[in-house]
């Protein structure tokens, strides 16, 4: 399987703005600039969408895990802050909360372990990453 995003810039980086496209058009010509990123402008940027991609992977993986040890998932919910500092990702840290019946809190532990080392987003990462989490 192979997707894809389409990245279009105009102009000089502090100046200019881009845009982004989807391979599912679930983005769609969002706009991206300098202000987007480092300041606060209306619009994306690549770390927002990393942090999007993590959360959303690691989410997944962990369902998977839990699923795999016979309990039923009700709800996960989780929030991927991204560190950008010096020019670099410095670190990923992954907050999730999980309503899961029957579940003690030490397997949601290991399990959620488990998921931040091996969700494919986590394997992709060459940073620090982290994690938290709380059962309901």
């Amino acid at each position: 399987m192979k997707r894809h995003a389409t990245a279009v810039w105009q102009g000089s980086v502090k100046e200019g703005n881009g845009k982004l496209t989807t391979q599912s058009t679930v983005l769609q010509d969002s706009q991206y600039s300098f202000k987007t990123r480092f300041e606060d402008g209306v619009g994306t940027n690549p770390e927002e969408l990393i942090a999007a991609a993590h959360a959303g992977c690691f989410t997944m993986q962990l369902s998977a895990f839990i699923g795999e040890e016979g309990y039923e998932v009700g709800s996960l919910e989780t929030k991927c802050d991204i560190d950008f500092k010096d020019g670099a990702i410095a670190s990923s840290h992954l907050t999730v909360k999980g309503n899961i019946s029957g579940i003690s809190d030490a397997d949601f532990q290991k399990l959620v372990k488990k998921a931040e080392e091996n969700c494919p987003v986590s394997k992709l990462l060459n940073t620090k990453i982290s994690s938290e989490a709380t059962l309901n």
